[in-house]
């Protein structure tokens, strides 16, 4: 959507959970997608399922794009990546579940640098750009993925609720800002004020 997006999203949801035949009553936890992605997109949904998590007494849990993609990926080290703005990608490591390093954007993924993959052998690529990125990594292997045909509110709910039966410590869901804005301050002169 191009605008409408905060007035939209409420009485989606409730669409939703009317199609599903639950409530807001039934829900135990609430899983958001934190991005990275648009700056507002995902501060509205961020808040959303904060908002609603607060009302009904319960976990709100985010799910990173490179969590899904990386629960699509058959190894124990990877290095995945998203599709990014202007042709770049967001890339983030992985040895089994965790993190390795923080994420990144590169504006050309032919100019990445080799270390981003994770240490090791055995490394795969997986998501966008995968054979590109492979070639600049020296990677083992090749796996192009998409989140969206992952099925990504399935994906984010089947990731959401593992974490909450984990009984692991959840912190509060924020928007992953892994590029800064585009948005740049006015140049204009302020106004003059008069007396």
């Amino acid at each position: 959507m191009a605008k409408g997006q905060v007035e939209r999203l409420m009485p989606l949801v409730g669409a939703v959970l009317a199609e599903a035949g639950v409530g807001v009553a039934d829900l135990d936890v609430v899983g958001v997608g934190v991005g990275p992605g648009n700056f507002t997109g995902l501060r509205i949904s961020v808040a959303a399922a904060r908002g609603l998590a607060l009302a009904r007494g319960i976990p709100a849990i985010g799910v990173s794009g490179f969590d899904l993609l990386r629960a699509a990926c058959m190894a124990e080290r990877v290095l995945v990546s998203l599709p990014g703005p202007r042709g770049g990608v967001y890339l983030q490591g992985y040895v089994g579940a965790e993190t390795v390093g923080a994420p990144v954007h590169a504006d050309d993924p032919d100019a990445i640098d080799p270390a981003m993959a994770p240490g090791g052998t055995g490394v795969v690529v997986c998501g966008a750009e995968a054979a590109r990125l492979a070639l600049r990594v020296q990677a083992a292997a090749t796996q192009e993925a998409d989140v969206p045909t992952l099925g990504l509110a399935a994906g984010i709910a089947r990731i959401a609720a593992a974490r909450y039966r984990s009984g692991q410590s959840i912190a509060r869901p924020a928007p992953l800002y892994v590029k800064p804005a585009d948005a740049a301050p006015t140049r204009a002169a302020p106004p003059v004020i008069l007396p």
